[in-house]
């Protein structure tokens, strides 16, 4: 069974930048797709990335489109998320997540689930 470890957020002002980083167990992470998903308070869970197995193949929501950027490392088991021009409304517990497909930007393929990062965005 597959672990997956967020750690990266933190609190931040509007404008500014963090990078999350998902740690994952398991030799067989460079088969499957993996995804950052984000919760705020009030409001669904929400797919905001996801990255093919090889790393070639990426999906943003249009929320995010040009501030924030996925990316993989198989060799060391990883997963990024490099987020910039935050704003107050990208506050929100981040999850990284595993999906049970070699590509798919669909939310409901993804099956492995991290505790999740807090990230605060002030204004």
């Amino acid at each position: 069974q597959v672990q997956l470890v967020e750690s990266g957020g933190g609190s931040v002002q509007a404008g500014g930048s963090l990078r999350l980083s998902c740690a994952a167990s398991g030799r067989t992470f460079s088969s499957n797709a993996m995804g950052w998903f984000r919760q705020a308070p009030g409001k669904e869970r929400e797919l905001v990335t996801a990255i093919s197995r090889s790393g070639v193949i990426t999906s943003y929501a249009d929320s995010v489109k040009g501030r924030f950027t996925i990316s993989r490392d198989n060799a060391n088991n990883r997963v990024y998320l490099q987020m910039n021009s935050l704003k107050p409304e990208d506050t929100a517990i981040y999850y990284c997540a595993r999906s049970l497909m070699a590509w798919s930007d669909r939310s409901t393929v993804f099956g492995s689930w991290g505790q999740g990062t807090q990230d605060t965005v002030s204004s």
